[in-house]
């Protein structure tokens, strides 16, 4: 008897503990279903427009010639060309940046007279070498950029891209536009739950996205990883920020 007792009081205090772990978890989703129903999730947003201080530009000077000294002579006579144009327009020689001289063959492929093919021979050399112009001085250097192609007409082989464009304080930018977005954000979430007759408690969490530059009063799309534009001059920055307040 004492052990059927004994054996009874043990599955009784099983069941009450069971029943009391069962309790405490339906408690502890109910307060967390509570607490999701008492917050406000927003996206606040911060964007400025800006315009690029320093200009990048680069282009090659290129030369074929059978031997390589040759195509070195070529290549020293069309730098300083350039070096002479640039600085007639007045960008100071000091800011142009060269690199060194990329040497490469260049072979031509063989057929016979019936039209099959017979290999390869040396045709030439091909030298090639980059400038770079970085200046604070974007009208001028935008505008020699324009007006280099003129020196082919003086027997100069050049290859100029387009220039890029930057920023020197872009980190100012952020900062400014994440208080924008933050302020944005707050002001959005307040609005809500005033108008839903509530109190806007504290911060939950905030998350904040990407930062998208594009060119200003363009198309761009926006970019998952974020996306710089250093084709444009003049440039929009954008943020969002992604909060969480708790509702009173």
């Amino acid at each position: 008897m004492c052990g059927i007792m004994k054996h009874s009081w043990i599955a009784v205090t099983a069941v009450c503990v069971a029943a009391v772990g069962v309790a405490a978890i339906l408690a502890h989703a109910y307060t967390y279903k509570y607490r999701t129903q008492q917050t406000v999730t927003v996206t606040g947003l911060g964007e400025t427009e800006f315009t690029s201080d320093l200009i990048v530009w680069n282009g090659y000077l290129r030369a074929e010639s059978s031997d390589v000294i040759n195509g070195y002579e070529k290549i020293e006579s069309d730098r300083e060309k350039v070096v002479n144009f640039i600085e007639s327009k007045g960008i100071d020689p000091s800011t142009v940046v060269f690199g060194f001289v990329n040497v490469s063959e260049n072979y031509e492929s063989i057929y016979s007279t019936q039209g099959n093919y017979m290999g390869q021979r040396f045709k030439n050399y091909e030298l090639r070498q980059e400038f770079t112009i970085e200046s604070r001085d974007v009208d001028l250097v935008e505008s020699v950029s324009r007006e280099i192609s003129s020196l082919i007409a003086d027997g100069v082989s050049i290859d100029a891209g387009m220039p890029a464009y930057y920023y020197t304080e872009l980190d100012n930018v952020k900062q400014s536009l994440i208080e924008s977005a933050s302020a944005d954000a707050l002001a959005r979430a307040s609005n809500i739950v005033t108008n839903a007759g509530a109190r806007l408690g504290s911060l939950v969490s905030a998350r904040m996205g990407v930062f998208q530059i594009t060119g200003a009063n363009s198309d761009e799309s926006f970019s998952a990883g974020g996306s710089f534009n250093t084709s444009s001059r003049h440039k929009k920055a954008r943020i969002t920020i992604r909060t969480e307040y708790l509702v009173k």
